[in-house]
């Protein structure tokens, strides 16, 4: 993001930042740092590109380019009915948020033991959209509550799971290990017709030590005792399913994802890409950098795995290809990764002025990001009059 002293220099901003998770959305976080940053130059070009990396958020910045929102009616991962959003983008793209259906942050979907939950939202949005004529999917797999290998997905899009006796198996991780058979004769033919892009930041296989259960389980409420079985349930889960389809995907980067929803969308055929690639190419950031000084970008906390293909770092990235220097400002920081991050971003900065508690923090957000901007914009054309 760059910040030239007059309008005589071709003023252009850039900001892309990712969303403050479960306060601001990544287009207000855009807007708050572009207001700040216009109230220390006025005259400057402030270009808003909110960038997102397949987590909370996607959805939102993949739509400020324009398309149509839309809502549909499919199950939260605890199985009840209630109305998510979704979207058509403008080239007919249809776009499903996970954690909009299934998220971690959903209070009634999380109500319910981690391995009673359920991915079946996720194929009701599908299929709902199918219905509308969508064949093109981008699937945002990031910030879900579920650990069922994508099996409520399948089951919502007509695939059946049999016990020993030829009784239906729920869709849920605590009776993967009844299943004795799997039944795709009533898949959706229209899934055929299909495309789907499973977007996410980690490539994670389905099982093992660095599997769905092992790595994200605990972060959803996954004990240390119940890893080791449900990593089992999941694998038992999939050696039948990859026999009743011809396919095999456990061990495909991104197979854990979202607790193994990439993996039943791998088994559908997706093609599986870095949600902020994706987000970053859809709304022209490319683009948008041309011609730019500088970019400031950032997120709720940065440290090391900033680094591993979340939003932040593919936006500087690109600013680095285009020759522009980028600038992190982030909700915090962690010091010890200053090292790694300054490999990465010419400065990193916190929007807090001050010791305050986390929710102080999310409630000033708004205002905080703006100062920041301000400040940081203060400091970028001091530079820039001494240089000049």
């Amino acid at each position: 993001m760059t910040i030239p002293t007059s309008s005589s220099r071709a003023p252009i901003v850039v900001i892309a930042p990712d969303s403050f998770k479960g306060s601001l959305s990544a287009e207000e976080v855009a807007a708050a740092i572009g207001a700040g940053i216009q109230a220390a130059i006025p005259d400057a070009q402030v270009r808003l590109c909110p960038i997102a990396d397949g987590g909370e958020g996607t959805l939102d910045a993949l739509m400020h380019a324009g398309g149509e929102h839309l809502s549909v009616n499919c199950r939260n991962a605890a199985g009840q009915y209630f109305s998510a959003p979704v979207g058509i983008l403008k080239n007919g793209s249809a776009v499903v948020e996970s954690a909009a259906i299934v998220g971690l942050t959903d209070l009634a979907g999380t109500a319910v033991a981690v391995a009673e939950r359920t991915t079946l939202g996720v194929g009701d949005a599908i299929l709902d959209l199918l219905d509308r004529g969508a064949r093109h999917f981008l699937v945002a797999l990031g910030g879900s509550s579920t650990n069922d290998g994508g099996a409520g997905l399948l089951a919502a899009l007509g695939v059946k799971f049999l016990d020993a006796s030829g009784d239906s198996v729920p869709p849920i991780a605590s009776q993967l290990q009844r299943i004795a058979s799997v039944d795709t004769s009533a898949l959706d033919p229209r899934v055929k017709e299909a495309h789907f892009v499973a977007m996410s930041d980690v490539d994670n296989p389905l099982c093992g030590e660095e599997g769905a259960t092992a790595v994200f389980g605990p972060q959803k409420g996954i004990q240390p005792e119940q890893v080791a079985p449900l990593d089992q349930a999941l694998a038992h889960f999939a050696s039948l399913l990859e026999a009743a389809l011809g396919r095999q995907a456990s061990r495909l980067p991104g197979a854990g994802a979202a607790g193994g929803l990439g993996y039943a969308l791998l088994m559908l055929g997706a093609q599986f890409r870095s949600g902020a690639e994706t987000v970053a190419d859809h709304i022209g950031l490319d683009q948008a950098l041309a011609g730019a000084d500088w970019l400031i970008t950032g997120e709720g906390r940065s440290d090391a795995q900033t680094l591993h293909g979340k939003a932040p770092f593919i936006a500087s990235q690109r600013a680095r290809r285009a020759g522009v220097p980028t600038t992190l400002l982030s909700g915090g920081i962690d010091r010890k990764s200053l090292e790694k991050l300054q490999s990465s971003f010419s400065g990193c900065f916190s929007i807090a002025f001050g010791p305050m508690s986390l929710p102080d923090a999310i409630a000033q957000a708004p205002g905080l990001l703006k100062d920041s901007g301000e400040q940081l914009a203060r400091l970028w054309q001091a530079s820039a009059v001494r240089q000049g």
